[in-house]
């Protein structure tokens, strides 16, 4: 049976980074290389770090507690060396290696061990095509989180990965705008592990498991190996043979302190921690009699489930439901924007959706006013009074005036093009700015089409 571990690399949600105060800023918002340092993170002679971050080592024990691991309350940091020209002081600050002690241990998410949870530093970005190097993410605070090699299939790690970073981001830990980056360890009966380093995307882990399994059951590994994935190739490639933690000459930190976390601020953090997604499943059927594919949309985004419980205080989830899991999320994809940074008021939803539960807008016009919410809600209360929906005898009378308009449409719905009714509808809607009732319209302007 094919046995597949992960290490798992996040940025932690922090302001600075994790030794100086430089801020933390990744993705696309530097539009600039190395604007964003100083002596520390450069690893200038002499430059020595300040105190740890304390909200990125909270950030790393509130992620081992949410992955069942048990805390460790004094850590000393590790010197670990390699010479790479992201790397400007010749080593990485980490609390990792053969005779550390990380910040949690021994855990369980999901059915999968978690062996360790431990904080380290970013190194920069080293482009080797050009030789350049951007320091703007060296000293970044990162998570690493390593996994027991409980996976047997490239689908099983994929969904694993997916609730977990759901579970992340409902306490905000780590930094949703940086991605994901995971290594991943690999290894079939008889032959030896092979890691494949760096993939950065949910899709491109799938594609490299597949892959790999195939080429090892072709050419079953007799070393350990390092290697790469491909993606347009579609091929893992050799990188080197693996490292060995010798190779990293691990030494205590003697410029940093042990690092001594308190049994009740262990204790504190661990009764903050909100009702994590399959928590709040098994709460949102239960209480709402609610279908559980639902629930599973509402609970993949801490955002989306928050404005379904504000908002159902006041309007019905059978009306509430779809126009979270089917009109807000298609706002958000239509956009190309995470609904997480759609600013969305429960009081403004709410008042948009009480106008459709109530009768005073149709859900066209509803529509309409949410299509406008790209980053933010507004109060809908001055669009849903102009948007009242109209009496059956303006729609009646609109009805006549778009029949008398349009002939040739008549002319066709009479001879038997039963869609060209439709079209007469739509045009109905366009003289009633959407306020006309859709499926009204349908009956009076059939009701008139048939004297």
């Amino acid at each position: 049976m094919v046995k597949i571990g992960l290490e798992i690399h996040g940025y932690l949600n922090t302001i600075e980074k994790l030794f100086c105060s430089c801020r933390v800023i990744h993705g696309k918002k530097f539009t600039k290389a190395n604007v964003n340092i100083c002596p520390i993170c450069t690893g200038q002679p002499g430059s020595k770090p300040l105190l740890p971050n304390s909200n990125a080592v909270k950030k790393a024990i509130l992620i081992s507690l949410i992955l069942g691991c048990r805390i460790n309350g004094e850590v000393v940091w590790q010197r670990k060396h390699y010479s790479w020209p992201d790397l400007p002081k010749g080593f990485q600050s980490t609390i990792s290696g053969p005779h550390a002690t990380p910040n949690g241990v021994d855990g369980k998410f999901m059915g999968i061990g978690i062996r360790e949870c431990h904080i380290e530093e970013d190194p920069a970005a080293w482009n080797p095509l050009t030789g350049e190097i951007d320091y703007n993410r060296s000293g970044s605070p990162l998570i690493e989180i390593v996994t027991d090699p409980d996976f047997s299939s490239a689908e099983e790690v994929v969904s694993w990965l997916g609730n977990l970073f759901s579970a992340l981001s409902y306490v905000k830990a780590i930094d949703k705008n940086s991605g994901l980056k995971a290594d991943v360890n690999i290894s079939i009966p008889g032959g030896k592990r092979v890691e494949i380093k760096n993939i950065n995307s949910l899709k491109k882990i799938k594609e490299a498991i597949e892959i790999e399994v195939l080429r090892q059951e072709k050419n079953l590994p007799r070393v350990e190996e390092t290697r790469t994935y491909n993606e347009e190739k579609k091929v893992t490639t050799l990188m080197r043979t693996k490292d060995s933690a010798m190779d990293y000459r691990f030494i205590s930190e003697p410029d940093l302190p042990f690092l001594k976390i308190p049994e009740e601020v262990i204790k504190k953090m661990k009764n903050s921690i909100p009702e994590l997604p399959q928590e709040k499943i098994k709460i949102l059927i239960k209480k709402y009699k609610i279908d559980k594919t639902y629930a599973e949309i509402l609970t993949k985004k801490s955002s989306l489930v928050e404005l379904f419980e504000e908002t159902v205080k006041h309007v019905k989830p059978e009306i509430l439901i779809p126009w979270i899991t089917v009109e807000l999320l298609g706002v958000s994809n239509y956009n190309k924007i995470d609904v997480d940074e759609m600013e969305i008021n429960p009081e403004h939803f709410t008042k948009l959706l009480l106008a459709v539960q109530d009768g005073k807008i149709n859900e066209l016009k509803a529509k309409e006013i949410l299509r406008k919410w790209i980053e933010s809600s507004s109060d809908p209360s001055g669009e849903i009074d102009s948007g009242k929906t109209i009496s059956g005898a303006e729609i009646e009378k609109i009805s006549k005036e778009v029949l008398a308009e349009n002939k040739k449409a008549v002319e066709d719905y009479k001879s038997g093009e039963k869609s060209s009714i439709n079209f007469l509808i739509g045009q109905v809607m366009k003289k009633t700015n959407k306020r006309a009732d859709f499926n009204k319209t349908r009956e009076v302007l059939e009701k008139i089409l048939g004297k």
